[in-house]
């Protein structure tokens, strides 16, 4: 059976009732693909996949727990590996999947930055091998350095079965001479150009007009051109997959669509965290609802927006502003303007991932007010694996991957408006509701957002890029 969460019958499978039973009916999860259904019918019928030219997400498919079929000698480029609380999405995914790959036994070498400010950190892992540089001014890999290091790596023992780069921690110049790589895209461009429109759009009349949408466009023509270079190209969303593949012209046998996930192990429904959190910043049990919000504390992650709605919604309903707490997590400029609205508001700086598992534990629901429209934000998939529904800013990668349908969360346009509209509807359906969205949220994050789904669709394609024999899939 597919990996998809149990839902009420779609529009895509009602055309098929005469084929599909009602046991397949029911198990089939709405998408605007309708993928789902595509896939049980290969499943049904026994079919062979193709995965170079698999069109889906690598997520849905289910491949062996056991001990994998070869130990990969694995090189990996990343401009900056992760330390404690501070590192992005691109870190954290890093982090989350190279470190799962180092569990199931494959050889890995992590070419990355080190800053002399700081301890890196280790790992119990004698085939985890960190080849250490110092960044470029810009911060980026040094990559006369990094290619001599691999260089040397490659030819020692025996060669790299596949490289990784997260994004271009290795640059075309170098990866063109490189025929088993994958690049794993974390935001591109073009999706860029969407979030230039929406801030646009939110502008105040005092603010200085954006003047970067042109150059967003020639920088498109740009990725373009040089992304050719890269051998097999992973897109963290459904929606970057379909760009790399129409717009940017990659044949679809080189692009392969891989979810990011985050570790199950640690991000769990667990009631008593929920409650010692909520203990530790005094939160009421009186409180109606707890909002939840995470992540940097910027311009482009929707912080203006959210705040506005807020501050809105507080100066026009007094029994809101009474009955709701919201719970902010993270660093950044917006972190003091939101203490601003008031004591239900609480700004608790960054967190630990220990910390974050209490956080999503404590609250009713988790708010993404987004304006970026790219990548896969790890945010939302730990929230739904706590169990939480969600509630994010309508942008193609997280309606076309993440919040599918109402049955998990909402999600609203950019605007004060849309999103005051959003908030009072998540308030006016209360708790009950809530929790059961939230069972339905974290239903679909075991299915696609963990970190064991992740690591098993890139070690398949890690094996099937240095073996052909892999490349075929069969239930």
């Amino acid at each position: 059976m597919v990996d998809h969460m149990a839902s009420a019958q779609t529009p895509c499978a009602s055309s098929l009732n005469s084929t599909l039973p009602n046991n397949l009916l029911n198990s089939l999860q709405f998408s605007s693909k309708c993928y789902s259904m595509n896939i049980i019918m290969m499943q049904k019928a026994k079919e062979s996949i193709d995965l170079l030219t698999f069109p889906y997400a690598w997520n849905v498919l289910s491949f062996p727990a056991g001990p994998p079929s070869q130990i990969l000698k694995i090189g990996v480029f990343v401009k900056k590996w992760p330390h404690r609380s501070h590192a992005g999405g691109l870190e954290r995914h890093a982090l989350t999947l190279h470190l799962a790959l180092a569990k199931r036994g494959h050889e890995l070498h992590i070419f990355t930055t080190s800053s002399p400010n700081s301890t890196f950190p280790t790992y119990p892992f004698p085939n985890l091998v960190f080849h250490l540089s110092r960044p470029t001014s810009g911060g980026y890999l040094d990559q006369a350095v990094v290619w001599e290091q691999f260089r040397a790596q490659n030819s020692t023992g025996r060669p790299f079965d596949v490289v990784h780069t997260e994004s271009v921690g290795l640059l075309h110049t170098r990866a063109k001479n490189v025929s088993n790589l994958a690049v794993s895209w974390h935001g591109i461009t073009y999706e860029t150009i969407h979030s230039d429109i929406i801030q646009e759009l939110l502008r105040s009349p005092e603010e200085r007009q954006a003047t970067m949408m042109t150059e967003r466009a020639m920088k498109v023509v740009e990725e373009v051109r040089f992304f050719q270079r890269y051998s097999h190209h992973v897109a963290t969303s459904d929606h970057a997959g379909d760009v790399l593949k129409r717009i940017y012209m990659i044949p679809e046998e080189r692009v392969h669509i891989i979810l990011n996930g985050v570790n199950e192990e640690i991000f769990r429904p667990e009631l008593s965290l929920g409650i010692d959190f909520k203990r530790k910043f005094g939160i009421s049990k009186s409180r109606s609802l707890v909002l939840g919000i995470a992540g940097r504390l910027v311009k482009d992650k929707g912080h203006p927006l959210i705040h506005e709605a807020l501050k809105q919604i507080f100066m026009e309903n007094n029994k809101f502003q009474q009955s709701v707490t919201v719970l902010v997590a993270g660093d950044g400029p917006w972190g003091a303007r939101y203490k601003d609205l008031g004591a239900n508001i609480l700004v608790l700086g960054p967190l630990e991932q220990a910390q974050l598992a209490k956080f999503y534990n404590a609250i009713d629901i988790f708010v993404n007010p987004t304006l970026r429209a790219q990548g896969l934000d790890h945010t939302l998939l730990e929230a739904m694996l706590s169990g939480k529904p969600v509630m994010a800013t309508r942008v193609a990668s997280i309606t076309g991957s993440v919040i599918v349908g109402p049955e998990s969360g909402y999600t609203f346009s950019p605007s004060v408006e849309s999103l005051k509209k959003t908030l009072y509807k998540v308030w006016n359906d209360g708790r009950v509701v809530l929790e059961n969205k939230g069972k339905a949220a974290r239903q679909r994050g075991l299915q696609l957002f963990t970190a064991t789904k992740m690591a098993a669709a890139y070690e398949r394609l890690f094996l099937c890029i240095s073996r052909e024999q892999y490349c075929k899939y069969q239930k």
